[in-house]
């Protein structure tokens, strides 16, 4: 279940939220006059989330040139890999 707190609550009881938000490396949602406003987590959750969006891009990158046709046998980029790390 999610966490919600008042924009007051962030104001009022900040240290408590950013330990929250540490120790369950998950999202405080902050209402404003009742409504969703903000979402709040810690900067080592963030770029963990950040990390999973970028690899999700390259695995749908990968996908799309799966799809397209551009790829090559394992072996064969294998052996362009071992040539490039001899020179």
């Amino acid at each position: 279940m999610p966490t919600i707190r008042s924009s007051a609550d962030l104001r009022n009881s900040y240290n408590e939220i950013s330990s929250f938000c540490h120790q369950y490396w998950e999202p405080v949602f902050i209402t404003k006059n009742g409504k969703g406003d903000l979402a709040v987590l810690s900067i080592e959750a963030y770029e963990q989330l950040l990390g999973r969006f970028e690899l999700y891009g390259l695995l749908q990158e990968g996908m799309g040139d799966i799809h397209a046709g551009k790829t090559r046998p394992f072996a064969e980029a294998m052996t362009d890999i071992r040539a490039r790390r001899k020179r």
